[in-house]
Order: C-alpha cells, then sequence, then structure tokens
C-alpha cells in the first residue's frame, strides 16, 4: 500500500487490481458475503466514518483563503474523490433513519383498524430497504479501486475442451460464443470476430472476437476460465443411452488497451498466408486471404481469416498478438507477486472449473458464489439472465476486494507493514 495525499491510503498498484482479478476465482468461494452484510461490519463503518470527515476537513480548507495553487488543485482532487462517497453514506444513512421510524410505527399499529396502515408501513419499509441495498452496492463499487483496464475493449476467445464422448463440448462451446456474441448486442458492443474454427458436426473447436464498447472488460472479465458443461448428447449411440456427458471449454478474455506498449520486431515473426475455412462467400476457397502469425521467441501463434483482405487479416492478427503479448507481461508481473497459478485458463481441469452448466437438471451454477439459476436457455440467450450473473459475480468481487482493501488499512495501522 501507499500513501495517498491528504492521508488516504490506497492498496499498492498491481497493474491495478489485475492481481486481485487473478485470485477471485479461489478466495471468493470461501469469503462470499453482500453488500448489505459488508456495510454493518464495525470496521466498515469506522472507515467510512473517517472518509465522512476527512470530506468535510477538506471542503471547510477549500473554503480558506490562503492556500496555494498546488494545495488547491491536490484538495480539489480530493474533494472530487471523496465527495460521491460522503454523499452515499450519508444517504445511507437517512435511509437507515427511515427504516428505523416505520419499525416503530409498525410496533403500535396492532389494531384492526389500523391493518391497511400497517400493511403501508410495511411495504414502505421494504421499499426503503431495497434501496439501502443499491446504495450499499453503489458505495463499494466507490471504494474499490479501479482497474486499469476495466473501461478497455477485449479480445475473447473461446476453446472446445475434452470429453468422455460425443461432440458436446465443440456444440456447448459454440452455444457460448453466440451467448457472447447476444451479450455483446445487448449491451449496445461491437463484436467482430478475428477467427472461427469450426468443427465437423456443426460445433466449433476455437473462435475469437473483438469486443469493444463501453466498460467491455470490467463486465467480461470475471468470465474467463474454464465452463462444465453436463448434458445428453443429442446425436449418436450416447443420447439413444440416455447418458450424461461432462465436458469442458475454456474462456480466455485479454484486456486491449487502445494503445499497448508492446513492440514487435518484424524479424520475430513467421508470417503465413493461407485459404480461410467456413462460412464467408465465394472469396473462401479462392485467395489466400486468412493470415496466420507465429511470434518466434515465444512460440504464440494467431490467426485471422474473417476478412476479405488479407492486409485487413494481417493488422487484426498483428493487434491480437499484440493482446496477448501483453497478457504475458501482466501474467509474469502477478506470478512474481502471488506464485499464482495460470491466468483464467489454468490447467484446464475441471477441478479448476468455475461454472457448470447442467442442461438435464436445467440449472447453471457459478462456483465462487453462491448462485444458482434453472434457466440455462435464458443466460444462453445473452440477454438479462447472463446480465443478471455477471453483476452478481461482479458484486460479489467488489465486496471481495473492498474486505481486502480494509484488511491492509487495519495491518497498516498495527504496523504489521
Amino acid at each position: 500500500v501507499e500513501l495517498h495525499n491528504g492521508g488516504f491510503w490506497r492498496p499498492k498498484s498491481l497493474l491495478d487490481t489485475a492481481g486481485f482479478t487473478l485470485s477471485f476465482n479461489t478466495r471468493l468461494r470461501k469469503n462470499h458475503q453482500d453488500s448489505r452484510a459488508l456495510w454493518k461490519r464495525e470496521a466498515v463503518q469506522k472507515y467510512l466514518e473517517t472518509l465522512s470527515k476527512e470530506y468535510q476537513q477538506v471542503s471547510d480548507r477549500l473554503s480558506a483563503n490562503s492556500i496555494t495553487d498546488f494545495e488547491l488543485r491536490t484538495l480539489r482532487r480530493r474533494h472530487a474523490d471523496l465527495s460521491p462517497i460522503a454523499a452515499a453514506f450519508q444517504e445511507i444513512k437517512e435511509a437507515e433513519g427511515e427504516v428505523q421510524e416505520l419499525e416503530a410505527m409498525c410496533r403500535e399499529l396492532d389494531s384492526r383498524d389500523e391493518k391497511q396502515l400497517l400493511e403501508l408501513a410495511l411495504e414502505e419499509r421494504e421499499t426503503v430497504d431495497k434501496r439501502i441495498n443499491t446504495l450499499c452496492r453503489k458505495l463499494f463499487q466507490l471504494l474499490v479501486p479501479k482497474e486499469k483496464y476495466d473501461r478497455s475493449h477485449v479480445i475473447l476467445e473461446v476453446t472446445a475442451g475434452r470429453t468422455t464422448g460425443g461432440d458436446i463440448c465443440q456444440q456447448f462451446t459454440k452455444e457460448m460464443f453466440e451467448m457472447y456474441r447476444s451479450y455483446a448486442d445487448y449491451k449496445r458492443w461491437t463484436f467482430d470476430v478475428v477467427n472461427y474454427t469450426p468443427a465437423e458436426i456443426g460445433g466449433l473447436h476455437h473462435a475469437a472476437a473483438h469486443i469493444s464498447g463501453d466498460d467491455v472488460y470490467r463486465h467480461l472479465k470475471y468470465e474467463g476460465g474454464t465452463h462444465r458443461v453436463q448434458r445428453i448428447p443429442e446425436t449418436g449411440l450416447s443420447s439413444r443411452m440416455q447418458r450424461i456427458h461432462t465436458g469442458t471449454m475454456s474462456v480466455i478474455v485479454l484486456p486491449q488497451p487502445e494503445e499497448v506498449d508492446i513492440k514487435v520486431d518484424p524479424k520475430d515473426l513467421h508470417i503465413d498466408t493461407f485459404r480461410a475455412k467456413g462460412a464467408g462467400g465465394q472469396h473462401v476457397n479462392k485467395t489466400d486471404s486468412a493470415v496466420r502469425i507465429v511470434h518466434l521467441p515465444t512460440g504464440l501463434t494467431v490467426e485471422c481469416q474473417q476478412e476479405r483482405s488479407q492486409q485487413i487479416n494481417k493488422e487484426i492478427a498483428l493487434r491480437t498478438l499484440r493482446a496477448k503479448l501483453y497478457q504475458q507481461v501482466i501474467e509474469k508481473q502477478i506470478s512474481q507477486e502471488q506464485n499464482a497459478r495460470k491466468l483464467q485458463l489454468g490447467t484446464r481441469a475441471q477441478s479448476e472449473r468455475i461454472r457448470t452448466y447442467n442442461f438435464t437438471q436445467d440449472r447453471v451454477t457459478d462456483h465462487r458464489i453462491p448462485y444458482d439459476a434453472r434457466n440455462i436457455k435464458e443466460i444462453l440467450s445473452g440477454k438479462e439472465a447472463l446480465d443478471k450473473l455477471i453483476n452478481r459475480v461482479l458484486e460479489s468481487a467488489e465486496i471481495e476486494a473492498v474486505t481486502e482493501y480494509l484488511e491492509n488499512l487495519q495491518a497498516l495501522e498495527r504496523g504489521d507493514c
């Protein structure tokens, strides 16, 4: 951690909170709590009281006449940081006062003549209670140190895993890719397919897409990992025997800042061109428009075959290569501090799965938070149900980040650091 201007402690930068993103999948299984529970913690209340007092002190200082230009700029930045936090904190306190008044009213309304009034008071209490929950979520979003890449565009890759039989992995991989395509449309993002390698029987081996829009990485960063599917294959011997098969597919989400400071020496690249495969029109089998680039020092390979122009495919492939090389830099820095597993992908073992899609029970389970949904089709449609799941994961991650943040502060106060 480091000391911020004005005595405010902030976590030490690890590509902002990239290290937290990495450890989230394993830590949250044990530490889950909701925003309201965190709000009630004494340490949180004490910390927010401190910030509110500091906000008032900064406000008073800004109204003073004898301050230097440098101090004025510093105080204004601090005031801007603290203002929404102090406002949300005060609003929650006032809402809790409303709840106490309504509860006192309900205790007094016990006669039959006052039944209707009691129902109205209980209904109002429920409304205020929901507002407090929303405000708590908003407050902790303000407290969480912002990740450097939250606003970035992303490269999203899906890869079919292995199964005990059938083609469920390839089919599931295709469904997942279409789910993210639909989700991008739901969020009004741009979804550009970079690579698409179909399987023989209607499924998908591998695909990649460049997704751009508002806060894309923030919403998709926890989708990276191993996703497990359990279903009875629709065709083949297994379908007739009604046997449930288990398979996996992996998702990788790479942040792609607008300017990636990664230099690639053309001498380190081996570039091949070939004819594109799959859907794409008459040019597919007539021109060598597809491009494959191998980065010789690392062995990284990227392909792009979606555009008719070989030059455009080459530019997209180079952009994807830079994003992958940049991700290696992030992974190296994180592993140096946390000795963590490989980022997101791990070993693709089922024990590392982040989510299970059980078609026979029509159930989706996220293993990082206590969340089950009985609507696989709705989630795979990539709309409101998926957005709700993603936001639940985000909320839990934010709460975990605030908890870790407060633990750092308390350690500093005890002199542990």
